[in-house]
């Protein structure tokens, strides 16, 4: 399997603070993934459930510990599935997050509101 895209994991965990805030804290881990388009039939059942389905990553299974999130390309995006298609690869079905880019914290939106 060529993997030659660097992809990064990303995890997300609420922290409290001293004064009882809580706050959002990410862990990144860069890995090298194969990145494909997403079928057709994924894209259409996707939108069928309120999904917009836009990547599969192909990943070796022992680097992924069920982190929520992939940053790819500088965009976040969501994890909402995943497939292990043997017992060397899994599969990350991805949406990608509305509004966020890479640098922001999870939990922002980078639109403009008022």
């Amino acid at each position: 399997m060529n993997f030659q895209d660097v992809i990064t994991l990303r995890s997300v965990s609420m922290e409290v603070d001293d004064y009882g805030v809580p706050t959002e804290t990410t862990s990144d881990t860069d890995i090298y993934a194969r990145v494909e388009s997403v079928s057709a039939s994924e894209f259409f059942d996707g939108g069928q459930n309120g999904l917009k389905p836009e990547y599969r990553f192909l990943v070796n299974a022992w680097e992924y510990s069920d982190e929520p999130e992939v940053v790819f390309k500088d965009k976040v995006y969501s994890v909402y599935r995943t497939y292990r298609r043997n017992l060397d690869l899994m599969e990350l079905y991805v949406e990608r997050k509305a509004g966020r880019h890479a640098t922001e914290p999870a939990g922002t939106d980078s639109g403009d509101s008022e």
